[in-house]
């Protein structure tokens, strides 16, 4: 089934170009001071157990600024007095450990095919980092992520000695350059969206093969072997975040992790997963009854995310601010409770944030930016107002409803008891209108009754 559903996906896209990194760079350069030295280390390699790691995925913004992905490498930038030169540290080529773990690029690869300037050892840094950091007045690198590259800033900028004190050389600052970059991040290129695209491509397939192989006898734990399977198969690297895939009751738990149980006949079904591709996430959720047939109950509450799903999709509009897409949800979720009995409030009563009970059903918000990070970088309130939509920008649109029973807070309304309902596509801000990217992922009712269980 995987081949027939693999038919349906395009050709990927093409790999950023190394002028785009560059200009990357550059852009990121203009922002700073000549004295200045930029220092990007890669995600520390995490142990699972004895010498076995986790898989590694390196620091996004290193992912960003020139798209290497090894561990142990560490990129940084400096003027020379006439221009900006980036370095890159990297794990040199070593035979017995390429034997056992894999072909490395090296210092030469690095130099051939990245988009640096000079590439050095790993083995080297502290020689050579710390002549850099030296020679500057202020590190823009964001401490916690390596701890020896730590040490060398802390230790310069606590340095007494005599040179320091006659010379006046010496770095006096530290700032995290991740506020500067995230800025760069949040307008995605055309590269970007290609590869955006894809990873969302991929995902939506993925979803469809999982609804076709659900249905009663199903469970979750297939049903996430089938998702992340695809995954794999289609060519991304695996899951963008751990994937959630609850039944039953668990479709109620927002971050539902074991995906352990048996789909019981008639449960509606929650799948949250996204595939990554070339550092790049999608995230999409679909809910779906395992036995193919929405109940009365069950359709009244999926029909009601969906429309209030395409009110927010609608508000995704340059020039609206960021939280319109979130307040046009509530308003029809709101609308729809109370029509349907479950809130005895008014409209406005029910949509205050303290006291109003759509918050009983509806807890979450329904965006976040996405992009090299499944909950990407990118400030949602600058000076504390909501960030207005540009061209360029992603974000999720996720309105949901949680009708737990098992929750002793709430008083769960005995028709919809255990219905878990969440929507999610990822949306392209554009200035023709919102571009939905996962749009090949099915989520009307008819659309869902016709697919679930086919391939049984």
């Amino acid at each position: 089934m995987f081949a027939e559903m693999f038919a349906l996906l395009g050709d990927a896209p093409i790999p950023i170009a190394n002028s785009e990194y560059e200009a990357r760079q550059s852009k990121l350069y203009q922002t700073l001071q000549d004295d200045d030295l930029l220092i990007i280390c890669a995600s520390p390699e995490t142990i699972h157990s004895n010498d076995v790691h986790h898989p590694f995925r390196t620091q996004s913004n290193l992912l960003y600024l020139c798209g290497w992905t090894e561990p142990e490498a560490i990129f940084c930038a400096k003027h020379n007095g006439k221009k900006w030169e980036s370095h890159l540290f990297v794990q040199p080529k070593d035979t017995l450990k390429e034997i056992w773990e894999g072909r490395r690029p090296g210092i030469e690869g690095a130099m051939a095919d990245w988009p640096v300037d000079t590439a050095h050892s790993i083995t080297d840094l502290n020689q050579i980092l710390g002549k850099f950091i030296a020679e500057s007045s202020r590190i823009l690198h964001r401490m916690g992520v390596k701890s020896s590259v730590d040490d060398l800033v802390i230790d310069a900028i606590q340095r007494r000695d005599r040179a320091r004190q006659r010379l006046g050389s010496g770095p006096i600052s530290v700032e995290d350059p991740s506020n500067r970059i995230a800025e760069m991040r949040l307008i995605k290129s055309a590269a970007e969206i290609a590869q955006m695209q894809f990873a969302s491509d991929v995902s939506s397939l993925a979803h469809t093969a999982a609804m076709r192989h659900g249905g009663v006898g199903s469970t979750e734990n297939q049903l996430q072997s089938v998702i992340e399977g695809f995954f794999r198969y289609a060519g991304g690297s695996g899951w963008s975040y751990p994937s959630i895939v609850g039944s039953g009751e668990n479709a109620t738990i927002l971050h539902y992790k074991e995906n352990e149980q048996n789909c019981a006949d008639g449960d509606v079904v929650l799948i949250d997963a996204g595939a990554e591709f070339r550092g790049y996430a999608a995230d999409i959720t679909r809910s779906w009854p395992n036995n193919g047939k929405f109940t009365d109950a069950q359709r009244e509450i999926y029909q009601l995310v969906l429309d209030s799903q395409l009110a927010a999709i609608a508000e995704c509009v340059v020039g609206n601010p960021y939280n319109a897409p979130h307040e046009a949800a509530r308003k029809v979720l709101a609308k729809g409770l109370i029509r349907l009995g479950i809130i005895q409030q008014s409209l406005d009563e029910a949509l205050h944030m303290e006291t109003g009970e759509l918050k009983d059903w509806y807890m979450h918000n329904t965006s976040h930016w996405i992009g090299l990070d499944v909950h990407d970088v990118g400030v949602y309130l600058p000076e504390g107002k909501p960030r207005l939509l540009e061209s360029g920008m992603c974000l999720t649109v996720e309105p949901g409803l949680y009708f737990g029973a098992w929750r002793p807070d709430v008083v769960c309304p005995e028709r919809y008891a255990n219905i878990g309902i969440r929507i999610e596509d990822d949306i392209l801000i554009t200035d023709d209108g919102p571009v939905v990217l996962t749009a090949k992922c099915p989520k009307t009712i008819d659309e869902i009754e016709s697919i679930v269980g086919i391939a049984l």
